[in-house]
């Protein structure tokens, strides 16, 4: 590993870390025992997460970290018969299969799975660390699932910058978020659009306590309803969202408090220092310098894009997102947001149900919002009756309890 790494690496390590109520910081982390390289290490709490990464800022050591339970016993084994050895929670260390040699200071992670089983993208730290300019000093809120894109963008900011402190909130911890924020002075956070609807479902005013300067959003469609509703909470901070990904790094941030973003960035002149976005048959395309290993040229993420005047809004997956309801198409995203622009709605999916003579229908779940008292299917069609084409508008619409919400605190939508 070479000096520049280890110096860039370290130069958060006296920076607080909160796991578990206690205070500490990443130098005074509980330290791991020398881990074999390369290393898939599982772990079932944050602050071990951290320790892990910090070796590997330390040691080089080629490492995957992941939560136990997504990695089931199939891919454990696949892990092993690709050199890794397995290190669980309590220690145990499971040998690697196959003896090849490291890639020191190769990162792996592993992508979400919406598209199917997790794969694994190679990275190293400096692709991971896409935050390089000076900072204001913050307190993070560290929401994420350990060793997911979003949980390296964070914590990389922290190891890497002065006076960028993180508070980790595990999964038992995730209803009551905001009282442990307050508390440790949460000043940053970064989460999925469908964890700032839970917490907006599940208890505003709290939420309005806490202190935020910064609030970022990514890993979902990002529509215009949850940038207005946190808004209207946070007036005076700097919302922004970000699109990114295991494949291509962070490649679109936008802070102008509008869905989507400029469509004038695409095509621009290529700078190597930027990523490069275009659109092919309604697929986002990125050429990014902050792409996985092996990864070259023009990536085709999967993701389908509408025009809306002079922005470009991402609405879902291009595998999903379109229904055909009898040779007219309507985009699942654009009625999703439709949805959610009614102030009676906290949450939607949208998704394609089989119907006679059409083929296909739109149909939708939803979770009402409880300040605003309830609405009924009758509702919610009459609202998108005046707003979407009528083949567009959902004919079977369930409404759900509560917000769901994955590991990856993703939602399906």
């Amino acid at each position: 590993m070479s000096t520049r790494r280890r110096t860039t690496a370290l130069i958060g390590d006296d920076n607080t870390v909160v796991v578990a109520g206690k205070r500490l910081t990443w130098r005074t982390l509980r330290k791991l025992p020398q881990l074999p390289s390369p290393a898939a290490v599982l772990v079932d709490n944050g602050a071990d997460a951290l320790a892990a990464l910090r070796h590997h800022a330390v040691h080089g050591t080629e490492l995957l970290v992941a939560t136990e339970s997504r990695v089931d016993e199939l891919m454990r084994e696949e892990l092993g018969e690709s050199g890794f050895a397995v290190v669980l929670p309590d220690g145990t260390v499971t040998p690697a299969k196959l003896r090849r040699v490291e890639e020191s200071g190769r990162a792996w992670l592993l992508t979400s799975g919406s598209t199917g089983r997790p794969k694994r993208i190679g990275h190293t730290l400096e692709t991971l660390t896409t935050v390089t300019a000076d900072q204001p000093a913050r307190t993070w809120l560290l929401p994420y699932s350990p060793g997911t894109y979003a949980w390296w963008q964070v914590v990389t900011l922290s190891l890497t910058q002065p006076d960028q402190g993180l508070v980790v909130i595990e999964p038992h911890e995730l209803e009551d978020w905001p009282a442990v924020a307050t508390e440790h002075g949460v000043t940053a956070a970064s989460g999925t659009p469908t964890f700032w609807r839970q917490a907006i479902y599940r208890d505003a005013e709290a939420l309005a306590g806490v202190p935020l300067e910064q609030i970022t959003l990514g890993g979902e469609p990002v529509d215009q309803a949850i940038l207005d509703q946190l808004r209207e909470i946070f007036p005076a901070a700097r919302i922004s969202w970000i699109y990114a990904s295991s494949e291509v790094g962070a490649s679109i941030v936008v802070h102008d408090g509008k869905a989507g973003f400029p469509k004038a960035w695409l095509d621009r002149e290529p700078d190597p220092e930027r990523p490069a976005l275009s659109v092919e048959k309604d697929e986002l395309i990125i050429r990014s310098p902050h792409h996985g290993a092996g990864l070259v040229g023009a990536v085709h993420t999967g993701d389908r894009v509408e025009y809306d005047g002079d922005r470009v809004l991402i609405t879902g997956r291009l595998d999903s997102d379109e229904i055909n309801v009898g040779g007219s198409k309507v985009s699942a995203g654009v009625v999703r947001n439709v949805l959610m622009g009614h102030p009676g709605v906290a949450w939607a999916r949208v998704f394609a149900r089989k119907a006679p003579l059409v083929g296909r229908m739109v149909a939708a779940e939803v979770v009402p919002n409880p300040a605003l008292g309830p609405i009924t299917d009758a509702d919610l069609v009459q609202w998108c009756s005046s707003r979407l084409p009528d083949y567009g508008v959902p004919r079977r619409i369930k409404f759900l309890d509560q917000i769901p919400q994955k590991e990856t605190l993703k939602s399906d939508v």
